[in-house]
């Protein structure tokens, strides 16, 4: 008998510990190309939960092992040097940044320490990526396109734990994040305004180790879908922040429609609009049209010249694939900043990079305004009483 009530007590504790996270789990795309899609709403600490519940077999998977790959490749991996650049750049996230955290670690079981130090890996490693936007009389029907290609390893495997995170806060504006298992931070993301934000790494291996008494842009990247309304505001916010490292950054607005590209070599700022003489790819600048693709500059002037007024979806996913890092592309994400959808493709296990994969379409108006499917898997469903 009291094994009886101990079993229904404890089944109670489950449920009500988290009755807060609400959200769902589905998928979009078939076969080897399915991504799962986690659909969170409440509070930060709330969503965190949520999606650490719904992912907790990926995030298991992926986190500790990611953390640990890390730490064989470089000693600036160590628990050690992950804790200083933790002591530096969580001085500049939001409280309710550090809360979605906590409360993942919390829904998926890890230890906070586990997580917080796998989200410093991207923040003292090297990025070599590449982004661009059209809109206007570049596009066919007008719409903002914009481009983020991820050049990131593909051995650390993270492809192989794909998710698309649709947050719809209790407060802010609901936005979404093409991202990896148990990583809240936002590498590229679009909100319900129609902000598009993509970034392309420019700080050299030679630069470490960098100063990180700052902001790194996968935290203000989440502050800036949650809160902008419009391109200036975007703008604003990266001005206000205190930056580090150096990057590049494209920002999009697909209600203007309009996009900028940004250099970001802290602490200078310099932001440039479409056929910018001061742009520093100048003379090779286009109406409509900004870019950013390192080495690869070249290939996108001359795919961006000759497809002026002829872009749409498809011709955007080809200058995705055309442009991608033949030395390790992990992801590629091409948005319709106007319409609020995106077409993601994540590399294959460690073999095939993301632009030679299917680019699969993700529209955020399936899921926002949140409303429950209780047909897919469900927070209290991911916690059955044991």
């Amino acid at each position: 008998m009291k094994n009886k009530y101990f079993v229904v007590w404890l089944a109670l504790f489950v449920l009500c510990r988290f009755a807060g996270a609400d959200g769902y789990r589905t998928s979009v795309g078939e076969g080897d190309d399915r991504i799962p899609v986690a659909v969170l709403t409440g509070e930060p600490h709330e969503m965190g939960v949520a999606l650490g519940a719904l992912m907790r077999a990926e995030i298991q998977a992926l986190v500790p092992a990611y953390l640990q790959a890390a730490q064989r490749i470089d000693e600036r991996f160590s628990d050690a040097e992950l804790d200083k650049a933790w002591d530096s750049a969580s001085k500049y996230m939001t409280p309710r940044y550090i809360e979605e955290m906590k409360g993942m670690a919390e829904g998926s079981g890890l230890p906070f320490d586990t997580v917080r130090r796998a989200h410093m890996i991207p923040v003292i490693s090297p990025f070599s990526c590449s982004a661009a936007a059209v809109w206007g009389k570049a596009a066919k029907n007008g719409h903002l396109y914009q481009i983020r290609n991820l050049d990131y390893t593909v051995d650390a495997r993270l492809q192989d734990f794909p998710v698309v995170v649709v947050y719809i806060p209790k407060e802010g504006i609901p936005h979404m994040s093409i991202s990896f298992a148990g990583i809240i931070g936002a590498n590229t993301g679009m909100n319900a305004e129609g902000i598009s934000l993509s970034e392309i790494g420019d700080s050299p291996e030679s630069e470490y180790p960098y100063n990180l008494d700052g902001a790194h842009f996968m935290s203000l990247f989440r502050d800036i879908l949650y809160d902008a309304h419009s391109l200036d505001e975007a703008e604003s916010q990266l001005k206000a922040a205190k930056r580090i490292k150096r990057y590049y950054f494209v920002f999009g607005d697909g209600q203007a429609p309009a996009a900028v590209k940004i250099r970001s070599y802290a602490p200078e700022l310099d932001i440039w609009k479409d056929n910018d003489p001061t742009d520093e790819l100048a003379p090779n600048i286009l109406p409509n049209m900004v870019y950013q693709a390192g080495g690869r500059n070249p290939i996108a002037y001359a795919h961006m010249n000759a497809y002026q007024g002829e872009y749409d979806a498809d011709a955007m996913i080809q200058l995705s694939k055309a442009i991608g890092s033949l030395g390790g592309n992990l992801l590629n994400v091409v948005y319709d900043a106007t319409a609020l959808e995106c077409w993601a493709a994540y590399a294959k296990d460690a073999t095939e990079c993301a632009y030679r994969r299917p680019y699969v379409h993700i529209k955020m108006n399936d899921y926002v305004p949140f409303q429950a499917h209780p047909e897919h898997i469900s927070v209290e469903a991911s916690y059955p009483a044991p």
